[in-house]
């Protein structure tokens, strides 16, 4: 059985979620959460303070054990929005990698969105409908707006609540001026949000983190004024939001310690931290939020899932949203995906049919399919050396699904279409992982051979088929109406590199 780890390195908090995979599905077996404040200093200075990455690093420690102890096979560690901001975040993740060996992602707003989305609507039961989704971490804010399980729209702003306490709220009990000034600076926000996300007919408002596990138990104790009820899925409403925002904005932090449900890890900064729910919900016209305790790990979890496990009932789904975020990137930089197919559909034929031949682990395909759909996207910024503008555009897009890693090997293998060839020494290889160094060199073979395939675009698609030899392939096409010159003149000259990386010959015949 395999066992996966997600980590979240969060601006208020760091947690851990382990889950063990049975009958295709996750049984979580270990979790653990530590508040260490790490976007408290980034939000005043701008870097992560030296005692900040101590605590933080304690908390990994001792994670780290417990995935020790778990037999896990998979981590997958993210980083949000304090590592974002953080002018000294490389040095930081570079001091855990030395620690733990955990290669930490740092990723974007929209991909924390996306991955809450899909930890969210896999375990809350509702959430198919149409709802929206709100996320108040530490450093940034994340709302959602879902339908049928699939995003429609999302937005990640900067209203976080410890983000904001620092710039707003610095006095233990806030001034009447500096909760205008917070509220200002929110409504101005949302309205910004608001062209974009249009909640007609939400009929669920869902609140994941701890800022809205505190309100809701808050809220559920000032209601009834009894024993706390922790888990039960009971409404937030608006109006109950906006009164503890009134009432805690009133109180020293003392005082907002030993109030039912707020407790002291969170004292600080709920305050600022209520008047962001309440201006959502009064901004969005919204009667209130189910808070759920499913979040950021729990999509990481599905995702590595999906990935690993292509009988997961999750994996269809993950492919689709991946394959949807490729043509749209296509749409975005003026590609027609229409006329990028046949490419992508020579270079998953030969994939498979030369799987014994390159040796690409199974993953490769989707990146392979990716490239070959995205090739072309250089020449929205200049047809002189797309390639290379290709290459950036996809490692730095914000491609759904794709890990910043992932995004990397697929730029790479967009990046080798033209005269040059993969080399260690080069910009775009020094971002690829070493050991993923030779996997690149055979996905860019199989990435030029479908392109040669797809020279003269006025003809329809060429069929082609593939024999395999012990020392060389054949590749036999079955000419277009415009016949194949092209294509074979094009194919023969891929034939040396195809020597060089495979050590074997290639022959292209007509059948």
């Amino acid at each position: 059985m395999q066992t996966f780890a997600a980590i979240d390195i969060g601006s208020n908090s760091c947690r851990l979620k382990i889950g063990r995979v049975v009958q295709h599905q996750l049984r979580i077996v270990h979790e653990d959460r530590e508040v260490t404040r790490l976007g408290t200093s980034v939000f005043e200075s701008g870097i992560v303070s030296p005692e900040a990455m101590a605590a933080t690093l304690r908390t990994l420690k001792r994670f780290y054990k417990a995935v020790q102890a778990n037999g896990t096979d998979r981590v997958r560690a993210v980083a949000t929005s304090a590592m974002r901001d953080a002018r000294n975040s490389r040095a930081f993740l570079a001091w855990v990698r030395d620690e733990t060996g955990w290669d930490v992602e740092i990723i974007s707003g929209l991909e924390e969105a996306r991955l809450i989305h899909r930890g969210v609507v896999e375990n809350e039961p509702g959430a198919a409908g149409r709802c929206l989704l709100i996320d108040v971490g530490g450093g940034s804010c994340e709302i959602t707006l879902s339908e049928h399980k699939r995003i429609r729209e999302t937005v990640s702003l900067p209203l976080g609540a410890v983000r904001l306490t620092q710039e707003f709220l610095p006095s233990d009990v806030p001034s009447k001026e500096e909760i205008a000034r917070l509220r200002q600076f929110l409504a101005r926000e949302l309205r910004r949000a608001r062209r974009r996300i249009d909640p007609t007919g939400v009929r669920l408002t869902i609140a994941t983190s701890g800022t809205a596990a505190a309100l809701s138990d808050a809220s559920r104790f000032m209601s009834k004024g009894r024993g706390k009820a922790q888990g039960q899925r009971e409404m937030a409403p608006a109006a109950m939001v906006r009164r503890l925002a009134s009432k805690l904005t009133k109180m020293k932090n003392a005082e907002r310690t030993a109030v039912q449900g707020i407790g002291p890890k969170r004292s600080e900064i709920i305050v600022a931290g209520a008047h962001v729910f309440a201006e959502v919900l009064e901004h969005f016209a919204l009667p209130g939020f189910r808070y759920s305790p499913m979040g950021l790990r729990d999509g990481i979890l599905a995702q590595m899932l999906a990935e690993q496990d292509p009988r997961a009932s999750l994996h269809q789904e993950f492919e689709r949203e991946r394959w949807e975020a490729v043509l749209e990137a296509s749409r975005r930089y003026g590609i027609d995906p229409r006329q990028a197919e046949p490419v992508r559909h020579h270079a998953a034929q030969l994939f498979r049919d030369l799987e014994s031949v390159h040796g690409l682990p199974p993953e490769y395909r989707i990146w392979l399919e990716a490239a070959a759909m995205l090739r072309d996207i250089g020449k929205f910024l200049n047809h002189q050396g797309y390639h290379r503008h290709a290459q950036y555009i996809i490692a730095n897009s914000e491609l759904y699904g794709f890990t910043p890693q992932q995004r990397v090997v697929t730029s790479a293998i967009a990046r080798y279409l033209g005269k040059s060839r993969p080399a260690p020494e080069g910009r775009t290889m020094r971002q690829v992982p070493p050991d993923e160094y030779e996997h690149v060199r055979r996905a860019v073979v199989l990435l030029r051979l479908a392109v040669a395939l797809n020279q003269d675009r006025a003809s329809d698609v060429l069929q082609v088929r593939v024999r395999v030899y012990p020392k060389r392939v054949l590749l036999e096409l079955r000419p277009g109406r415009t016949g194949a010159e092209l294509e074979l003149w094009s194919l023969r000259k891929e034939a040396n590199y195809f020597r060089e990386v495979f050590g074997r010959d290639l022959f292209v015949a007509l059948e």
